[in-house]
């Protein structure tokens, strides 16, 4: 009787371990967004403007004459095709936001820096952060 028990428990462990998790796990890994405008391209391209151009430049663009923001356009495009074949593929466009991104990320965190950097010595001690983020004299 006890080989059965020992079975039984046995048993009933493997199909403990085995079963079904019954907590659900977001496994996808979610990008930052590429704009902090709403993506609902049935109201506007703004998201994609953004995205595609950077937030700096998007600003620029808007201040254009249509005749000048194609003519700006063109040039993007061809620093986009990569292999300079005339067409834009998706792999290209996608290289081409990611660098978009990284640039004004990386231009944000230089204007970040020069703000916290009070005395311009290119450290930011613990007394510049505070005064900078939390308005303490020194």
């Amino acid at each position: 009787m006890s080989a059965r028990r020992l079975v039984l428990c046995l048993s009933l462990s493997v199909l403990c371990v085995a079963g079904k998790p019954t907590e659900k796990k977001d496994r996808v890994h979610h990008d930052a967004q590429l704009s902090d405008k709403v993506h609902d391209d049935a109201q506007s391209f703004d998201y994609d403007h953004d995205a595609f151009l950077g937030a700096d430049e998007a600003k620029t663009f808007d201040q254009l004459t249509p005749e000048e923001s194609k003519e700006r356009l063109g040039k993007i495009v061809t620093k986009i095709d990569e292999d300079g074949d005339g067409f834009v593929t998706v792999a290209e466009l996608k290289a081409w936001i990611k660098f978009a991104q990284k640039r004004w990320i990386y231009q944000d965190v230089e204007r970040q820096w020069k703000g916290h950097d009070l005395d311009g010595d290119g450290r930011i001690s613990w007394h510049e952060y505070q005064n900078a983020t939390y308005g303490y004299v020194l």
